[in-house]
């Protein structure tokens, strides 16, 4: 399976509702690599390494919780960064 980076922010009901937390387990459960962040404005920010099948699967995992409410995902296609060993959750 060919890898591919994405960097994505998401908004909506994104903080305070687990979101890091589901993605953080939905991550390490389908073996992609990156991490998540709680950003001030409200909105969260991830980076995920992993096939489009893998990265897929972990954003449909997310968006099945019912506190998580996603509006808007802003999704770009970023570099590599092969060397990353796991996902982590940041602040």
């Amino acid at each position: 399976m060919e890898k591919v980076r994405k960097h994505i922010v998401f908004t909506g009901r994104v903080q305070g509702v687990g979101f890091r937390y589901h993605a953080s387990y939905a991550a390490r459960g389908l073996g992609i690599t990156g991490w998540v962040q709680n950003n001030p404005d409200g909105s969260v920010e991830m980076e995920v390494e992993g096939s489009e099948i893998q990265i897929n699967q972990m954003l449909t995992m997310i968006h099945r919780d019912s506190y998580i409410r996603i509006d808007d995902m802003d999704i770009k296609n970023i570099p590599l960064q092969e060397q990353e060993l796991r996902f982590r959750v940041r602040g």
